[in-house]
């Protein structure tokens, strides 16, 4: 569940259950001057969220969550596998100016480098700024002698959530992490990529959930 606003019925049943649970739907629906039917849809949202709980033959009680713990919940459940987009990746045999290239063509920070889907490393904006202005021929030089090499890459499994990567990005200042998957055949096969900004517009999507 990506985004979460509740309605002004939604908000009142909440503030109901806090004040009268455990309470039934029947009870509840008798307070709105409802039908159970009517409610059916609103106490199932409030359920799944986990603002409240139900217990057979008992009713529906606050489960004592804020919204921050809700937005926290929500935070660890988006998957990078999710969100994660398509990589931009380049050969350790292009040349340093094809890199270059690349980075303006795809407007990214860091390309991928990876030869028949496998991981081999990465090359940042700052990598190949460092070959530019100390004078090498970026044409003749390879990406291979400016990129960094596995293992010393920073990686993110689609099952990692994009809090994880978040964390993972500002603990080893990068701003882009490929995204792979372990395989006995291809070591890590490169499955896409997630960045800084891939996490702002995921995380925007939360931004006015409100306390309730």
């Amino acid at each position: 569940m990506r985004h979460i606003e509740l309605t002004k019925r939604q908000r009142t049943i909440l503030e109901i259950v806090k004040e009268n649970g455990p309470i039934t739907g029947d009870q509840i629906a008798d307070k709105l001057s409802l039908t159970r039917a009517t409610l059916r849809a609103d106490l199932s949202i409030l359920t799944m969220a986990g603002f409240v709980e139900a217990r057979p033959r008992v009713g529906y009680y606050y489960s004592g969550k804020r919204a921050a713990d809700v937005f926290g919940d929500l935070l660890r459940a988006m998957k990078v596998g999710d969100y994660k987009s398509t990589p931009a990746v380049i050969s350790e045999r292009a040349s340093v100016y094809d890199a270059i290239v690349m980075l303006f063509m795809e407007d990214v920070g860091t390309l991928i480098v990876a030869e028949e889907g496998e991981l081999v490393g990465v090359v940042s904006r700052k990598d190949l700024l460092k070959v530019a202005i100390g004078g090498g021929d970026v044409h003749g030089i390879p990406v291979n002698l400016a990129m960094t090499r596995i293992p010393h890459v920073v990686t993110v499994t689609p099952e990692e959530s994009l809090l994880d990567a978040a964390n993972k990005m500002n603990r080893h200042q990068v701003d882009c992490l490929p995204v792979v998957r372990e395989t006995p055949l291809c070591g890590l096969e490169v499955l896409g990529r997630v960045s800084k900004t891939t996490v702002t517009r995921a995380f925007s999507e939360l931004g006015d959930y409100r306390e309730v």
